[in-house]
């Protein structure tokens, strides 16, 4: 080993380490996947995988439909008498509807977003998040049900 080799491996040594930057890592990977599970079975990163199964897009697309339907049927009861019953988003939705639904979207797509990138882990002892990921899909699909049952007894058909 010479000189030369050792102040090169000194200087690749002290660079910034690329895994720190999550952000850059999940964008990157967003338009070239190549990681499709971690390197090693303990690595729980962000960055450790940046290729998610399609199945996951199919959910975060129904959640977010799922979550436009509510906060239109949502609007749609609140002219006919009904009440915000979300302490969260009353205060929203008496303001300004266009306000209430950027908010609910936001909130809802950064916590799909959120969810699905942990979606390979465990929590609380051993729930996977994957669970957590399907739970906020069927508790959309009950909620919309529920509004649209609402809809029926505000507006009998005539």
């Amino acid at each position: 080993m010479n000189h030369a080799d050792t102040v090169e491996d000194a200087e690749r040594r002290n660079r910034r380490d690329r895994r720190k930057r999550t952000l850059r890592a999940l964008v990157h990977g967003s338009f070239s996947p190549r990681r499709r599970g971690p390197r090693r079975d303990d690595d729980l990163s962000f960055t450790a995988v940046d290729w998610h199964h399609p199945q996951w897009l199919a959910v975060a697309i129904l959640t977010l439909l799922l979550c436009t339907a509510d906060a239109l049927l949502t609007l749609t009861l609140l002219a006919h008498g009904a009440y915000e019953a979300n302490p969260v988003m009353q205060p929203l939705v008496g303001n300004s509807p266009l306000t209430f639904a950027l908010v609910k979207m936001g909130l809802t797509s950064g916590g799909v977003i959120m969810l699905i990138l942990l979606a390979r882990l465990r929590i609380l002892g051993g729930i996977p998040v994957s669970l957590l990921v399907y739970t906020v899909l069927l508790g959309y699909v009950g909620l919309v049900g529920y509004e649209f049952w609402l809809l029926g007894v505000l507006l009998p058909p005539s």
